[in-house]
């Protein structure tokens, strides 16, 4: 128990930050079905996309929560400044993972079922190792 414990703590930034982004996309999946499934209909192509952007802000705000005060643990006043950091970098991560989809997938029609569930997970680990490069680095950078 006593190895657990010190491998923990010494990988516990890391640790707490899959764990905290397991959870937010827990909860991304979570809204997304719930309005999905109550009050917007996923046929209809506005709704469904309305549905995803609500998900995906709701999971970046708690995302945003969860590494300001378990992950990183940031002592920074500059609340605001931080949180703009934090979607900036979402939103370019979005982007980039939207780029590497369209490369392999729709210019090099790397695009079987095999192939589109490996390029999306190939985006996945690219974009959470930029994420929290970002974080670490820019946006939730200790204060000297």
């Amino acid at each position: 128990m006593k190895k657990i414990i010190n491998l923990y703590k010494k990988y516990e930034e890391i640790i707490n930050y899959l764990v905290m982004g397991a959870l937010a996309t827990v909860v991304n999946l979570a809204v997304k079905y719930a309005l999905l499934f109550t009050i917007f209909d996923a046929s209809n192509a506005k709704q469904l996309q309305i549905a995803v952007f609500i998900s995906w802000v709701v999971a970046c705000v708690f995302a945003y929560l969860t590494n300001r005060f378990i992950v990183f643990k940031s002592k920074s006043n500059k609340i605001f400044k931080e949180f703009v950091e934090f979607l900036s970098a979402r939103i370019f991560t979005l982007f980039l993972e939207m780029l590497i989809m369209f490369i392999f997938v729709t210019c090099l029609k790397l695009n079987s079922n095999l192939w589109i569930i490996i390029w999306s997970l190939v985006a996945q680990v690219v974009v959470i190792v930029v994420n929290y490069i970002l974080s670490k680095l820019i946006i939730f950078k200790k204060e000297k």
